[in-house]
């Protein structure tokens, strides 16, 4: 009889340690409201990360540019000042230190962004610069929405004269 009642207590021991058993299942409601707060977060944060030397660019009617490749930004500030990347580098030392960001990469397309006031002269200086020094793919950064040129542009507006 002891036999029979040791292997009674082994069956409700087990019948108890299933109703005990921990659920196997995941509560994944948690882990959307933290992938949601993430993203939330990313989607804020992201356009502040790609601010560089600011500059107000002029407007044109040209569209935007899509290239895979990263490029080597030259900024011109209003007052003359040149930025490689976003560190500020004398004029002279733009072409050297171009080439030692380059390497043998010539053919990486460079971004120059000038301010709408920055001095003509120096813009040009810029672009004779890095043509001079061997890259081939200048770019002029410009804002969109710009004046229209061609067939279908507005015609300008008429000013009144006062009399």
């Amino acid at each position: 009889m002891q036999g029979a009642s040791a292997l009674s207590s082994g069956r409700r021991r087990r019948r108890g340690a299933r109703k005990r058993a921990a659920l196997s299942e995941i509560n994944v409601t948690p882990l959307v409201d933290v992938m949601l707060v993430l993203l939330i977060i990313f989607m804020i944060s992201a356009p502040l990360l790609t601010a560089g030397v600011p500059v107000d660019l002029p407007k044109t009617e040209a569209s935007a540019v899509n290239d895979q490749q990263q490029p080597l930004t030259i900024t011109v500030q209003q007052d003359g000042r040149v930025f490689l990347q976003n560190v500020e580098t004398p004029f002279q030392d733009l072409s050297v230190r171009l080439r030692a960001m380059a390497g043998d990469g010539f053919d990486k397309p460079i971004y120059v962004r000038a301010d709408g006031k920055a001095p003509y002269e120096k813009v040009a200086q810029v672009m004779a610069a890095l043509s001079v020094s061997g890259f081939s793919k200048i770019n002029l950064i410009t804002d969109t929405g710009g004046p229209r040129s061609g067939p279908d542009a507005a015609p300008p507006p008429v000013q009144n004269a006062l009399r």
